[in-house]
């Protein structure tokens, strides 16, 4: 069999990549196609590609028409196809039909061995899990990637060694980058492989890998609460303004488990040796006075060490809740890179199940770290500059990931194994969150993840809405229209008088933290949940950018300990997002924020800087550029602003944060493109400053 590098076809894919931009998830599809729309191609289209190549292809082409699409792909379009060969079919049908482990269905419903043997869902289940509505080259995939596809789930893609593309580590592109009238063909050696089974299924499908974890998760209950897949309970919405509004909320989790090989090279063999280690870890950290799990101490919640696994304030299942996310999140997209500067870290927050805690994903080099922590982070002992190394000695290197190769999807989630012990000792709250932490606008949402629109492509946007685009006033573009209740930590008090909606920026030069924004139109009034955070004093910083007067607007802040409205106090006074002068570029320095170009100044930007935290701002971060590689730092641009909306003690908890528009005009837009939650250790330190970063 013929096998192709991507090296070889490096320079073919460079060609294709100078008008395609890299993909992340792509769209979903449409089930009402209109069949009549259908077009004669001078060249071949995918249909014909494999119709005229029926010795090799007339399998998958036969399941392709048993749904109808062969016609789809005859039709004008833009479509990836992935196309395996005859031999590669059979195989997988046999496997199918010879099945041991579902025997819920016995042969997984075939009735009979082979191609006639399929059922129509079986059929439809094939042939969109290896269809995608936009365009996918080779040099995109050989980066690693995460491509929803039309069935709506994920495949993956990696290089094995020797060069060749891997999809969902099984199949091997065999013969990549086909060109054809309406969109691109990849030979592959064997059908994907798509799992079925709910993530803690999977996790005990692979016994060889996960022993000691997946009984940990049958004692403790947690096997059979990790089974949600979607919803639709959201309320309906008018979407006359013609944006993408989604139909569904798909729902999952992530995993990150220890092996069995890891948990033996700490010295745990068993179920009993685990229940062991989470007692020592767990059973003194909400004890009065020394524990560290700042909200079980506070609330006098009793630990337990006993084999009520079930209580989920007992060690073991506490153990178990710190490793499961409430998303779910591919290894690829775990931390995510846009348009930071070559020199600063990549780190990513997200809370865990075990309650009001976090943990933190840092890229290090090529690999992904869990809680790493390095002393004094996000200060500094120079000007503009991230600090000396003596000052940032790494206290403890974190749980690193396996990476692709430790990735296992479920129908539900992802389970990414990790190389050493995972726990929210005292260290986390005390080493590792302790700094400075940024808080992208989507990476706030659980949901933005689990339905792949955290930083889609424009024109995954556009196909999710039949090649559309939206309109809302001067807001128009790919934007995604939430709908109200889509998010579980957002409330939308007014119905449609508060019209949120989400850009990813990937393909923009947007002045936005990793590109991406959440606009609102109308007379907004809405809240949401912060993430928590351990006990201390904190500054809550709000980045936005400012635009002209008729397009931002005026908010009041306001912050509760719940979404009902009687918990909530109005923060200072109200935020003027429009405080631009007439050309568009520059801030009023005196009465609005003391913004100067801080290029032009001696001490860079000391003593404004002080001036403006006088005011509640700070300036945007050097920590990114205005659009992807500009060399336009934020810090540079008056739009780019952080406003301090409080600075109080926070427990470790439940906090929500109101935006109310104190506007009437309907066509003023809110905009929020992230958080941060600063200790008074940093912003407020007796030695070091607070980096710029």
């Amino acid at each position: 069999m013929r096998t192709y590098s991507i090296k070889k076809h490096i320079a073919k894919g460079l060609l294709c990549c100078a008008t395609a931009a890299a993909l992340s998830p792509l769209a979903s599809c449409k089930e009402d196609i209109d069949e009549s729309n259908l077009y004669t191609f001078t060249g071949e289209t995918i249909e014909d590609y494999l119709n005229n190549r029926s010795e090799r292809f007339s399998s998958f082409n036969y399941i392709l028409s048993r749904i109808g699409y062969d016609k789809i792909l005859s039709a004008y379009g833009t479509y990836t196809c992935f196309a395996p060969t005859n031999e590669a079919v059979q195989e997988y049908i046999d496997s199918l039909y010879d099945d041991p482990i579902n025997t819920d269905l016995i042969h997984n419903g075939m009735t009979q061995r082979g191609l006639e043997g399929l059922t129509d869902s079986l059929c439809k289940d094939i042939a969109l899990f290896h269809l995608l509505n936009t365009k996918v080259m080779g040099i995109n995939m050989g980066n690693g990637m995460t491509i929803k596809t039309m069935l709506g789930r994920d495949i993956n893609t990696s290089t094995a060694e020797s060069g060749e593309i891997l999809i969902s580590r099984a199949s091997t592109v065999t013969s990549m980058d086909n060109e054809l009238e309406n969109g691109v063909l990849h030979e592959i050696d064997c059908v994907i492989r798509r799992s079925n089974m709910l993530i803690a299924g999977e996790m005990e499908n692979h016994q060889e890998l996960y022993k000691i974890f997946s009984q940990a998760m049958k004692l403790t209950g947690l096997t059979d609460s990790l089974s949600e897949i979607s919803r639709s309970d959201f309320d309906p919405v008018d979407n006359r303004r013609g944006f993408y509004l989604p139909d569904k909320c798909e729902l999952g989790y992530t995993i990150f488990a220890e092996t069995d090989k890891t948990l033996a090279n700490k010295g745990i063999n068993s179920i009993e040796d685990l229940k062991a280690y989470a007692d020592s870890v767990y059973g003194e950290c909400a004890k009065p006075g020394t524990g560290w799990y700042d909200y079980a101490r506070n609330k006098n919640i009793p630990i337990s060490t006993g084999t009520d696994y079930k209580n989920p304030w007992n060690t073991l299942s506490m153990f178990v809740r710190y490793h499961i996310l409430k998303c779910k999140i591919p290894y690829d997209k775990l931390v995510n890179s846009h348009n930071q500067i070559a020199k600063v870290t990549l780190v990513e927050f997200y809370e865990t199940m075990l309650p009001y805690t976090l943990i933190k994903i840092t890229r290090n080099s090529s690999k992904l770290m869990i809680n790493r922590q390095i002393a004094n982070n996000t200060l500094t002992d120079m000007v503009a500059e991230l600090g000396s190394a003596a000052m940032h000695a790494v206290l403890f290197e974190g749980v690193d990931l396996q990476g692709q190769s430790g990735q296992t999807a479920a129908v539900n989630g992802y389970i990414h194994a990790i190389n050493a012990m995972l726990a929210y000792d005292k260290n986390v709250p005390q080493r590792a969150l302790n700094e400075r932490m940024r808080f992208d606008d989507a990476g706030l949402f659980g949901e933005m993840m689990s339905n792949s629109f955290r930083r889609i492509q424009d024109k995954e946007v556009n196909a999710l809405n039949g090649g559309k685009t939206g309109t809302d006033g001067d807001l128009s573009g790919s934007y995604i229209r939430i709908p109200p209740k889509f998010f579980e930590n957002l409330v939308i008090y007014n119905g449609d008088d508060t019209r949120l909606y989400y850009l990813s920026g990937q393909s923009s030069g947007w002045s936005n933290y990793q590109g991406d924004e959440f606009n609102c139109k109308g007379n907004y009034d809405f809240a949401m949940r912060l993430p928590p955070v351990p006990d201390g004093t904190y500054e809550l910083r709000v980045g936005y950018t400012a635009e002209g007067n008729e397009q931002r607007g005026m908010l009041q802040f306001y912050l509760g300990s719940s979404s009902d409205l009687n918990t909530m106090q109005a923060l200072d006074i109200p935020l003027d997002m429009r405080h631009v002068s007439e050309n568009n570029a520059n801030l009023d320095p005196d009465v609005i924020t003391g913004w100067c170009d801080w290029t032009k100044l001696d001490d860079k930007g000391i003593e404004s800087d002080a001036n403006m935290r006088n005011l509640g701002y700070m300036r945007g971060p050097l920590y990114y550029t205005v659009g992807v590689n500009s060399g336009n730092y934020a810090r540079n641009n008056p739009k780019d602003l952080r406003r301090i909306i409080a600075k109080q003690e926070f427990k470790q908890g439940e906090y929500w944060v109101r935006f109310k528009s104190v506007l009437d005009a309907d066509h003023h837009q809110f905009h929020l493109d992230y958080i941060e939650f600063c200790p008074e250790n940093v912003y407020n330190n007796t030695r070091y400053v607070e980096d710029m970063y």
